[in-house]
């Protein structure tokens, strides 16, 4: 699905000399690399502040535990996403309300969202899911009525853009009150482990999301806040401070592959292509289809016996995982996101691909509808 020791031959000078650098220095944890990579990473998005940390998921914790939500507060995630989204607020003793997602987007439903609205509700994380935003402009304006945290889930879409109804550009990530993402191999942005990050435009809660990241630690054996220890380690940073500078490249590639799929696909009667949507921009993460009149599960077989990689993102929606089962609400129901987990397939997309792989992959899925 994703090559990454391709991407890796093309910056292998660079990236060899700054892990060197690191293990002769002995600049582990913490080491200036690290400050260095986020303060890029600011410039890059447009955030006042960036906290470095261990991985998305303690992402999404850290600003939760930030803005001191009580056991038993309400926060509304999309029921269609990955499981860390709903993890964090369980693990907190928060309560995780499940929305439906638009048919389209695959992102959270803004059209429905209102209604899962409470008294108790105190947060709504929207994920940027498969490389493009949510619906941002309607959910702020939802969140300013009810006066609720925003917690944008970025992980699969870095570098996305979103454009409001006056024209204003703002990168995902940076529209709500805290945008948190993921540096896992796979992403757009990946290091060569683990890593995570947290965008804040609010000085205050980036303060204390740092500390909370560093054991509550304003002042070293000083801890005024409860916290975890959740670190981004310099090997890492020096890997995504390199990448950084191409992430640009990464996203044209991206998009290039997708618009050859687009082509391959356009008109079939069996395959929907990803829907564009006209206020975002697509980084790509996944490329999904979603089938129509077919059988997914065979495809896949199919598409493995051609020696083929292809991933289903999301087979099991989080209403029907055992751990969740208890979370559904009166009058719940996520009819789309049950059809999502049936009809969608993810084809490899990645920065490395040339035309002979992606003719070979386009022309085995229509083979398949022979």
């Amino acid at each position: 699905m994703v090559d990454l020791k391709s991407q890796y031959q093309k910056i292998k000078n660079e990236v060899d000399k700054a892990v060197i650098e690191v293990m002769e220095n002995a600049s582990f944890i913490n080491g200036p690399a690290v400050k260095e990579f986020c303060d890029d990473l600011a410039v890059f998005s447009g955030s006042n502040f960036v906290i470095p940390c261990a991985n998305g998921t303690d992402a999404i914790q850290v600003a939760m535990m930030a803005m001191d939500l009580q056991p038993g507060d309400e926060v509304i995630v999309p029921v269609w996403t990955y499981v860390a989204t709903a993890e964090v607020i369980a693990l907190l003793k928060l309560k995780p309300v499940f929305a439906e997602v638009n048919p389209n987007t695959f992102c959270i439903d803004v059209d429905q969202l209102e209604k899962k609205i409470s008294p108790k509700t105190k947060a709504i994380v929207p994920v940027h899911l498969y490389g493009q935003c949510s619906d941002m402009e309607p959910i702020m304006k939802i969140a300013t009525k009810y006066n609720v945290y925003v917690i944008e889930d970025t992980a699969q879409a870095i570098g996305a853009v979103y454009t409001f109804s006056d024209g204003t550009k703002k990168q995902a990530g940076t529209i709500g009150h805290v945008g948190t993402t993921s540096f896992f191999p796979s992403k757009n942005l990946g290091c060569y482990g683990d890593g995570g990050a947290i965008y804040t435009q609010d000085e205050e809660l980036a303060k204390k999301m740092k500390m909370i990241a560093h054991h509550g630690e304003r002042i070293k054996y000083y801890h005024d806040v409860i916290g975890c220890n959740s670190r981004l380690d310099t090997m890492q940073a020096v890997v995504l401070k390199i990448k950084l500078k191409h992430l640009k490249d990464y996203e044209k590639n991206r998009n290039a592959v997708a618009n050859f799929y687009d082509k391959a696909f356009e008109g079939h009667p069996n395959i929907a292509t990803p829907y564009r949507s006209s206020n975002s921009t697509h980084v790509f993460h996944q490329y999904t289809l979603k089938l129509i009149n077919a059988d997914r599960d065979a495809l896949k077989e199919f598409l493995a016996s051609k020696n083929i990689p292809s991933m289903i993102y999301y087979p099991v929606p989080l209403h029907h995982q055992l751990a969740y089962k208890d979370n559904l609400q009166p009058g719940d129901s996520f009819e789309i996101s049950e059809l999502l987990a049936k009809s969608v397939i993810s084809l490899p997309i990645h920065t490395e691909m040339d035309e002979e792989q992606l003719n070979y992959i386009a022309e085995t899925v229509k083979s398949f509808f022979l």
